[in-house]
């Protein structure tokens, strides 16, 4: 029997404030079903945790803009169901996911052990194969989508329009499919 295709994507993208990149300085989620976007969201989070000035610089993101925001443990409860209501999606996946996991562990909240999720990078390489790089930003350029690059929120919203793209096109998200690990903080390896 043939499995189901997910309908519902979570498309998510994290920034962070220093090369540790085990803490949130904000999140953006972006809900991607029937290869439409439906919602988005996005807020600052205070990681609780000193800033790296190359992350202030990537990200605009500074230690008095997030000392007022809510902590990675006081948005779980918000998070949680959102993260949880469909397949997630990330460019280039398993750095965002790591993070969730770190954030997981740092704060023991105990959520699941692994996650589904699609890569739009792992996607866009076999789907686009002519660009001569397939980061997010070169992604939209050529597609037309637009972004506030390193901003959470227009980049998990790029992501999710990215994916729609891809589906509405006839892509299957099918062979990108695969399984992370929020306790080793690795891809799963498919079974033969």
């Amino acid at each position: 029997m043939a499995q189901p295709l997910p309908r519902r994507y979570i498309a998510f993208d994290v920034e962070t404030p220093n090369r540790n990149s085990d803490r949130m300085s904000a999140i953006g989620l972006t809900v991607v079903e029937d290869g439409a976007v439906l919602q988005s969201y996005y807020t600052l989070v205070n990681p609780e945790v000193p800033f790296d000035p190359f992350h202030i610089r990537l990200t605009g993101i500074t230690p008095a803009m997030a000392a007022e925001a809510p902590t990675f443990s006081e948005l779980w409860p918000s998070l949680a169901p959102l993260l949880g209501s469909g397949v997630l999606a990330a460019h280039n996946a398993p750095f965002d996911l790591a993070v969730l996991g770190r954030c997981l562990r740092a704060y023991g909240v105990r959520w699941r052990p692994d996650v589904p999720y699609l890569c739009t990078c792992q996607m866009s390489r076999r789907l686009l194969p002519q660009l001569p790089d397939h980061r997010l930003d070169t992604l939209c350029r050529y597609c037309g989508i637009s972004l506030n690059h390193h901003h959470a929120g227009s980049d998990s919203r790029a992501c999710g329009e990215l994916l729609a793209r891809h589906l509405q096109a006839g892509a299957s998200p099918l062979p990108f499919l695969r399984t992370y690990d929020l306790y080793e903080l690795r891809t799963r390896k498919a079974r033969p």
